[in-house]
């Protein structure tokens, strides 16, 4: 049986640990994951790297909003991946399209010289593309490790069939790894329709605010976080292992 991997999407150094501790195989850091996940600050990256044994993978991703970037974001996007390398982290996730909805073959060619030896997992930005099978040869060419993908649909189980076809499709040549409202109840089903080794879920859950003193909010910047929960990691793995 090859090797199963959760990944899990963490949006601190808090939310790294509870991933590891609940067993996690792979950290992908982000922040604001309302947003669906964006860069996160040089300082959160460097915490994460000394206290998580974990691989490290990287968002990079300067803005919410859609993958066709400007020169300045893309400049951005390529010191981003240098300091993750400078870091000491394992990989980094991106993806870039042109104006088409094809993979930007470019930029991504330059990201990739800039993360030298670290892995390349490219985003779901491969959900948008306007040709699924094609894009996908472009990653391989590209010597991308991995695509992250719903298959096209809001979620993974919904787009299980789609992401199988890719799978079979890339035939061992990069890992298709199925993502999207991953959850306990669902994990073991989109494994088995997709044949998936990988899969990718942010196990989150909202905590309360500490803040004793409680104003109206009315600025709507008071209120909780939203960060992974080492309970729903654990879960998530218990229901996997038992399928």
């Amino acid at each position: 049986m090859a090797t199963r991997v959760l990944e899990v999407a963490a949006n601190s150094l808090d939310s790294a640990l509870a991933a590891q501790a609940g067993g996690a195989g792979r950290i992908e850091l982000c922040t604001a994951l309302e947003l669906g996940g964006l860069t996160p600050s040089h300082g959160e990256i460097a915490l994460v790297r000394e206290h998580v044994r974990l691989p490290l993978y990287v968002l990079i991703r300067p803005r919410a909003g859609d993958f066709l970037y400007s020169e300045h974001e893309r400049a951005t996007m390529r010191r981003d991946i240098e300091a993750c390398a400078a870091l000491g982290c394992d990989g980094v996730v991106f993806g870039v399209l042109d104006a088409d909805g094809d993979v930007d073959m470019d930029c991504c060619s330059e990201l990739a010289a800039a993360a030298g030896r670290m892995g390349i997992t490219f985003h779901r930005a491969f959900d948008l593309v306007r040709d699924p099978e094609r894009a996908l040869e472009d990653l391989i060419s590209l010597r991308a490790e991995r695509v992250l993908t719903s298959g096209g649909a809001r979620s993974a189980l919904e787009g299980a069939e789609r992401i199988r076809e890719r799978i079979a499709q890339a035939h061992g040549r990069l890992v298709v790894m199925p993502g999207a409202g991953i959850t306990p109840a669902n994990i073991a089903h989109v494994a088995a329709l997709t044949g998936a080794d990988e899969l990718h879920a942010s196990a989150k859950r909202g905590h309360p605010s500490g803040m004793a003193y409680q104003p109206d909010d009315t600025l709507g910047m008071a209120g909780g976080e939203i960060r992974t929960d080492e309970d729903e990691v654990r879960a998530l793995m218990r229901a996997w292992a038992a399928a």
